[in-house]
């Protein structure tokens, strides 16, 4: 299979290129949260809060912490590595006694940063930010008589700045390409923090580009940050929970804290309070510094052990909670972490204490959350499609709306393929491959229309208005996205975990495809995304997942593109990671620590002994395959030790015994699966691939919950602030991302 952004082209392609004549008529501006809301008070915008300040964490214990990572990271240099190089740069700064060889940093040892940025190469501007923490690091050593690196070093980087393009609408030469990718929600920002800061380095000068002065593009930069922070204070994160693009929000919010001007308060203060939802998200999902919850974008690398999670070292570093089930500790794991190089660097921003309280929670509870905006790529297709909380679909929302992976929904496809053929889109490596598929632009309408009939398929990049459930408790953790884009393929999106440490546990899929038959690459939606989203429901400790394709497999090998998907589901569920694994009545049982999960499959199951990965080593099977058809229903229920029974083996006894004599059925109705499961902990649970979840004959709502619940706190559905309190230490925190307001206690 392709990769998620080939995927998003060749949906495009498939539907077909043109534009409609027609403009959508004028949006309406967003309103506000729901009637009934309890919007809380927050005062009137205020200085940064300095650190050692009531409501931040220890002050001491923090540099503390801090100063253990750079010891860790400073072990050796990578003189290709812009973080490694700022990392180095950073703790000569802090530690006197420590000592580097600048010199080793060249411009030939940054040679792939240079061309990386020179070709103007996907992700070059992650690679940018990196490089202005060098730039900056090295002119605060000149200021304080420290260790500089090589003078060429910093013109290399500063020819950069001015020769970047920051915008996929800037002017772009005949002769060139622009491969980049501008519009998800973490490029979004970190193109602009790019931006804002190279104009700041060289405010004078005339970038090649767009002919303005640095001047100007900060100018036109800064605007876009604050209008991004809005956004994730309204909507919360379309990429939710992700353990790949949540640091990829946190750095840039971490780079301008701490590299803007210095009386550029409001747009710290602005980024502090979007850096405190990053912090909150992740700490509401933690279980032993694992972030293991549903998300939405994630790969295979991140998938098969947390130890290789791009949060992981964060997490380690500001909660010191990364522990297996044992309590064997897991050290930090990267030597370049760039979420750990900003909150180390600066002091205009400190975690709150009561999120630092939140990660490490022992209490058992539900956190449920809500993120994004609901799109429908199945409804009817209109001239003028309504707008979303005022976001319509025209050239001026297209920012907004493929932030969201929505380029090939029917509703923004006029938006889409009129910049495809103006940027000459369809030239790009990421487009490449279906730019014959032009040929469907001769009837565009008609394109709209066969968009809406294949979105199963062409829209499996849109992320929607997801609503995750996840219980958390101090031996186990379950996570679950319900009733969402339900049978649609989701090239990235991560339904459903249970979580017992940094290396078990527990998650189903439907496969795409099986990595290196015909031809296709290792990562190719064997365990990354899904070929169908299952309807999923949870509640508490018990998440039910039901299978059934919204559509078939489909060839249009002739114009290059194929859809396909394998016959079966399967689990990942690594036997060696637990301390033990029993099969009984349908059932897998597995043990770690003191934390168990059981796992139900409606079709028989076996286990696949042909390695199906490319991540991670392991020498007994791992992979649980339901064969036969990818209809399929999976149950899942997670426990304690503490609730059944004196010591951890006959509490994991008496628990394989209760689940496997409990009453579990699921059968094909005229409406798709009906599912019943006497569970011994909720009780009798009955759902299906229609209507609701009830539990005990009463029905638990899936959507229209708040944007954020938990025992910190409610924040409502398109709030724009949030108020969350710690209520065993009275630690709290409110942030306005409207007014730019942040207060903690």
């Amino acid at each position: 299979m392709v990769t998620r952004r080939e995927f998003l082209a060749g949906g495009t392609a498939i539907a077909g290129a043109g534009v409609l004549a027609a403009c959508a008529p004028p949006a309406t501006g967003p309103g506000g949260p729901p009637p009934g809301c309890a919007v809380p008070s927050i005062g009137a915008p205020g200085p940064l809060i300095a650190p050692g300040s009531a409501g931040l964490v220890d002050e001491a214990a923090w540099q503390a912490r801090a100063a253990e990572y750079l010891q860790f990271a400073t072990g050796q240099l990578g003189a290709s590595s812009p973080s490694s190089i700022a990392l180095h740069q950073l703790r000569a700064s802090r530690d006197a006694g420590f000592t580097w060889d600048p010199s080793a940093v060249t411009v030939d040892s940054l040679q792939a940063a240079w061309t990386q940025l020179d070709t103007w190469a996907d992700t070059g501007d992650f690679t940018l930010m990196y490089l202005h923490w060098v730039h900056a690091l090295d002119a605060r050593a000149g200021a304080t008589g420290g260790p500089r690196i090589d003078p060429a070093v910093i013109e290399a980087i500063e020819l950069r700045m001015r020769e970047f393009r920051y915008r996929y609408d800037d002017p772009l030469p005949a002769d060139r390409l622009d491969h980049k990718w501008f519009w998800s929600e973490n490029h979004r920002l970190i193109f602009a923090v790019d931006e804002l800061l190279s104009g700041l380095a060289q405010p004078d000068a005339t970038f090649t580009v767009t002919g303005l002065t640095g001047a100007q593009h900060a100018a036109r930069a800064r605007p876009v940050i604050l209008e991004w922070i809005r956004e994730r204070g309204r909507y919360g994160f379309s990429e939710w929970h992700s353990n790949v693009y949540l640091p990829l929000d946190i750095n840039p919010l971490l780079t301008v804290i701490e590299l803007s001007p210095a009386d550029d308060v409001e747009l710290q203060r602005a980024a502090s309070g979007a850096l405190d939802l990053c912090l909150v998200d992740l700490a509401a999902h933690l279980h032993r510094g694992v972030y293991g919850a549903t998300r939405g974008r994630t790969y295979e690398k991140d998938k098969m052990t947390a130890r290789d999670e791009n949060t992981f070292t964060l997490a380690n570093l500001l909660f010191s909670d990364t522990t297996l089930a044992d309590g064997t500790p897991v050290g930090f794991v990267s030597a370049s972490d760039a979420s750990c190089l900003g909150f180390i660097a600066t002091d205009r921003y400190r975690l709150p204490e009561v999120v630092r309280r939140m990660a490490i929670s022992d209490e058992v509870g539900t956190v449920l959350e809500r993120h994004g905006l609901p799109l429908d790529p199945t409804a009817p297709v209109t001239p003028w499609p309504e707008p979303v909380d005022g976001h319509g679909f025209d050239e001026s929302e297209l920012e907004f709306w493929w932030a969201q992976g929505a380029m090939t929904s029917w509703q923004l496809l006029p938006a889409t393929l009129a910049v495809a053929d103006r940027y000459r889109l369809w030239d790009t490596s990421l487009f490449r491959p279906y730019r014959s598929m032009r040929i469907l632009s001769e009837n565009p309408a008609a394109a709209q229309l066969l968009a809406r009939e294949l979105a199963p398929v062409t829209a499996a990049g849109l992320l929607g208005e997801p609503h995750t459930v996840t219980w958390r408790s101090p031996d186990v953790m379950l996570s679950t996205v319900v009733d969402h884009r339900v049978g649609h393929a989701m090239e990235q999106s991560h339904a459903w975990q249970a979580t017992l440490d940094a290396d078990a546990f527990v998650f189903t899929t439907h496969p795409t495809a099986v990595p290196g038959v015909d031809g296709r690459g290792e990562d190719s939606g064997y365990w990354t995304g899904t070929a169908s989203m299952p309807r999923s429901a949870q509640h508490e400790q018990v998440s039910i997942h039901c299978y059934w394709p919204g559509y078939e497999p489909l060839d249009l090998g002739s114009l290059g593109f194929t859809i396909d998907y394998e016959p079966y589901t399967h689990a990942f569920f690594p036997q060696e990671r637990f301390d033990a694994v029993v099969q009984q009545g349908g059932w897998t049982f597995g043990r770690r620590g003191d934390g168990f999960v059981a796992l139900w499959s409606h079709l028989p199951t076996e286990w696949r002994t042909t390695p199906v990965i490319s991540s991670a080593t392991f020498d007994q099977p791992f992979d649980l395959v339901a064969t036969g058809d990818p209809r399929n229903v999976w149950v899942c229920e997670v426990a304690r030790a503490a609730d059944w029974g004196p010591s951890t083996e006959a509490a994991f006894d008496a628990f394989v015994a209760a689940i496997a004599a409990a009453p579990v059925s699921a059968s094909m109705g005229s409406g798709g699966w009906e599912v019943s499961f006497d569970s011994p902990s909720a009780g009798p649970l009955r759902f299906g691939s229609q209507g609701d979840l009830t539990v005990d004959g009463v029905a638990v709502a899936l959507h229209g919950g708040p944007r954020h619940r938990s025992r910190w706190g409610e924040v409502c559905h398109l709030q724009g602030s949030i108020e969350l309190f710690d209520p065993d230490s009275g630690h709290r925190l409110a942030v306005d991302t409207a007014t730019g307001a942040r207060e903690t206690s």
